[in-house]
C-alpha cells in the first residue's frame, strides 16, 4: 500500500470505529466475556505489577485495559486509547461505572503514537493491529514508547477458515445477493495479519525480542440465530450496511440462511457454539 492510498485509509477506519460505537457499547459485556481468554494470555504475558505504566492501544471500550487497571494497582497507570472519539466516551463511561480512577484517556491512533520515548512499561493491543493502514509503523511506534525490557501483548484474527463465526453471516448476504465477496486485500479487513509467520516477521522487524506467538480459541455462543445475526448487526458496520435496508421479508430470509449455514454448530435447543482463533504474541522492546 502507498503513502498516499495510507493516508486515504486512516481517516476511513476511524470514521468506521466512530459509526460502530454505538453498537460496541450496547455489546460491551458481551464481547468481554467471549474475549477473556484472549484477554487473560495478554495479561499474563504483559507480566504486569503495580506501578507500572501501561498503554492500551485501540482500547475500544477498553475491556482488557479495564483488566490490566487493576493488576497496577496501586501506583499503577493506565493510558487508555483509541482513534475513534466515539469509542473513547464509552470507555470513559465504562471506566466511571467500575470506578477505575487510575486510567487517563488519549486519543490516538496506532501508526503515530504521541507519547514520549521510553514512556510506558507495557502496551497492549487486542484486535486491533490488522486494522492498522501501516503494521510496521504501528509496531515501531509501540517499540519506540516501551522502556527498554518493557513488554507488548497483542491479539490479532487467525485465518477466516479457523473463524466461522466471522464469516458465516457475511456469507449468508453474499449468498442471498445482499452484497459483494469481501475483497481480502481491501483495507480493514480483519484478517489481514493471519498469514503464517506474519506477525512474528513484524514484531522482529520493528525490533521486538523473543517473540512468541500462540493461538487461543475463543467459542462465540448464541442463543438463536436471530440472536446472531443481531449481535452481528451491532458490531459489524460492512453487515450493517448490507442488511439495515432490507425488508422484513428479506431479513427473515438473511436469518434462515445463517441459521442453515450454522447448521454444524448447532445444538437440539438451537444454540449456536461457533469456533473461533485468535493469534496472540508477544515479545520483549
Amino acid at each position: 500500500m502507498s503513502d498516499s492510498d495510507r493516508d486515504s485509509v486512516r481517516p476511513e477506519n476511524v470514521e468506521y470505529w466512530e459509526r460502530v460505537a454505538g453498537g460496541w457499547g450496547r455489546q460491551a459485556r458481551t464481547v468481554q466475556e467471549w474475549g477473556m481468554p484472549v484477554s487473560s494470555w495478554m495479561l499474563d504475558q504483559a507480566r504486569l505489577q503495580p506501578g507500572m505504566r501501561v498503554l492500551e492501544l485501540a482500547a475500544g471500550p477498553g475491556e482488557t485495559g479495564f483488566l490490566a487497571a487493576e493488576l497496577i494497582r496501586p501506583g499503577g497507570t493506565l493510558i487508555c486509547t483509541d482513534a475513534a472519539e466515539a469509542m473513547l466516551d464509552l470507555a470513559r463511561a465504562r471506566a466511571a461505572e467500575l470506578g477505575l480512577d487510575n486510567v487517563e484517556f488519549k486519543r490516538i491512533g496506532l501508526d503515530w503514537i504521541d507519547l514520549p520515548t521510553a514512556g510506558v512499561d507495557a502496551v497492549l493491543c487486542r484486535w486491533g493491529l490488522m486494522f492498522s493502514a501501516d503494521p510496521e509503523a504501528a509496531l515501531r511506534e509501540a517499540r519506540r514508547v516501551l522502556r527498554p525490557g518493557g513488554r507488548i501483548a497483542l491479539a490479532v484474527w487467525d485465518e477466516p477458515s479457523l473463524n466461522p463465526w466471522a464469516t458465516i453471516t457475511t456469507r449468508a448476504l453474499v449468498e442471498l445477493g445482499h452484497t459483494e465477496p469481501p475483497d481480502p486485500d481491501a483495507p480493514g479487513n480483519m484478517f489481514a495479519l493471519a498469514q503464517p509467520g506474519r506477525l512474528q516477521e513484524l514484531l522482529e522487524a520493528a525490533g521486538f525480542l523473543d517473540v512468541l506467538v500462540e493461538t487461543v480459541g475463543p467459542r462465540r455462543v448464541f442463543t438463536s440465530a436471530k440472536q446472531y445475526v443481531a449481535e452481528t448487526n451491532d458490531l459489524s458496520r460492512l453487515f450493517n450496511e448490507a442488511y439495515e435496508p432490507l425488508s422484513d421479508e428479506q431479513r427473515q430470509a438473511v436469518v434462515r440462511k445463517v441459521a442453515a449455514l450454522a447448521e454444524p454448530y448447532t445444538a437440539e435447543d438451537g444454540s449456536i457454539s461457533l469456533p473461533a482463533c485468535s493469534l496472540v504474541a508477544a515479545a520483549d522492546a
